[in-house]
C-alpha cells in the first residue's frame, strides 16, 4: 500500500553511526521509489518529540547499535505507538547481550563455543582460558572491540584493561573457532540462502571488511555440502524463534571443515538489525531468494507492527 508515511530512523549517537547513516539513505532512497512518503530522521536524543510531533504511520528503523538496536528506540515506539520494523524490545535487548543470547541458543539446542564472562579490569597476566581465544565485548555490534588472541601469544591483551577501551566492562572471552566464515538471514518464518564472507587483507571480519570497499567478498550460495547448508538454514531459523525475533535477523556461524567427518559448524551470534545497502550481506540473500531491494524493504515496511 504506496502512500504510507514512513519515517527512517538512520544515524543515532553509537559507534555505528556511519554504517546507520548508509543503511538509512538507501532504505529511504528505495521506498521514496517504492512510492511511500518517506521522512529521514537522523535520531538524537530529543527523538521521542520529533516521532510525536511528526506521528509517521511507520517507523523503519535502520539504526545499528545501542539505543538503535538493543530495545530502546523499541521501547519508544512502543510508548508512541508508532508501528516498527525488525525486533521488538525483548528481543532486540536479548540479541544485544551476546551472553544472554547464548545462554538462550544453546538451551534451544544450537551448538555454541566455550565461553567466559569477565569483567575486563579482572585481566591479569595470565590468559583466562587457553589460546587461541576471542575477547568480544558484551553489548557491541560490527566487530568493535574485537580481540583475537593467538596460540603464541604470552599474555593476555593489553588493550582489554587500557584507559582507551571504550566498549564497556563485560567481556565474553570465547574459544576460538578456525575455518569458513558463514551467515543466514531468516526473513519472517523463511530462511534465505547461506553466504560465506571471505575477507580480503584482513585477518577476520574486522569493521574494515565489513564496510570498506572491496573489504569482503560474499559468495552465495555457499560452496558447502547440501547438509551443512540445510543445517545453517535449520540453526538460523530455530536461533530467530527461540530469541524471539520478528521481521528480518541474520545468524553468524563459523564452519571447521578441516578434520574428519563434516566439521565443526559453531553459531556465533544473531542480528537484529542487519546491514541495509543494496550490497549488504540480508539485501543479497533476498535478492537470491528473487527479491528486489525496494520489494524487500517493502515486506519489511507491511510487517511492521507494535507488540512485537
Amino acid at each position: 500500500m504506496s502512500g504510507r508515511h514512513v519515517a527512517v530512523l538512520m544515524g543515532g549517537f553509537s559507534s555505528e553511526r556511519p554504517v546507520s547513516l548508509s543503511s538509512g539513505a538507501a532504505c529511504a532512497d528505495a521506498l521514496e521509489a517504492e512510492g511511500y512518503r518517506v521522512t529521514r530522521v537522523d535520531v538524537g536524543r530529543d527523538v521521542a518529540a520529533v516521532l510525536a510531533d511528526l506521528r509517521p504511520e511507520i517507523a523503519f528503523n535502520a539504526l545499528h547499535g545501542p539505543f538503535g538496536e538493543d530495545g530502546t528506540i523499541q521501547g519508544i515506539l512502543e510508548y508512541l505507538e508508532i508501528p516498527y520494523t525488525h525486533s521488538g524490545v525483548l528481543a532486540s535487548a536479548l540479541a544485544m547481550d551476546k551472553a544472554q543470547a547464548k545462554h538462550v541458543a544453546k538451551a534451544a539446542g544450537i551448538p555454541v563455543a566455550d565461553a567466559l564472562i569477565m569483567d575486563r579490569r579482572t585481566f591479569g597476566n595470565r590468559h583466562p582460558m587457553k589460546p587461541p581465544y576471542v575477547v568480544k565485548p558484551v553489548r557491541e555490534g560490527s566487530s568493535f572491540g574485537v580481540v583475537i588472541v593467538k596460540e603464541d601469544q604470552s599474555h593476555p591483551p593489553q588493550v582489554i584493561t587500557s584507559s582507551e577501551w571504550r566498549y564497556g566492562d563485560r567481556v565474553m572471552v570465547e574459544r576460538y573457532i578456525a575455518g569458513r566464515e558463514l551467515t543466514c538471514g531468516v526473513m519472517g518464518d523463511v530462511a534465505l540462502g547461506v553466504t560465506e564472507i571471505i575477507p580480503q587483507g584482513h585477518a577476520f571480519y574486522d569493521y574494515d571488511s565489513k564496510y570498506v570497499k572491496g573489504g569482503s567478498s560474499h559468495v552465495i550460495p555457499a560452496q558447502i555440502s547440501p547438509n551443512i547448508y540445510q543445517k545453517i538454514q535449520t540453526l538460523a531459523l530455530k536461533a530467530h524463534q527461540a530469541i524471539g525475533c520478528r521481521g528480518v535477523s541474520r545468524s553468524d556461524f563459523r564452519f571447521d571443515d578441516r578434520g574428519p567427518g563434516e566439521g565443526e559448524l559453531i553459531w556465533l551470534e544473531i542480528n537484529t538489525q542487519p546491514g541495509m545497502t543494496p550490497t549488504s550481506l540480508v539485501p543479497e540473500m533476498a535478492q537470491h531468494a528473487g527479491l528486489q531491494f525496494g520489494e524487500f524493504l517493502r515486506w519489511m515496511v507491511e510487517d511492521a507492527s507494535c507488540l512485537r
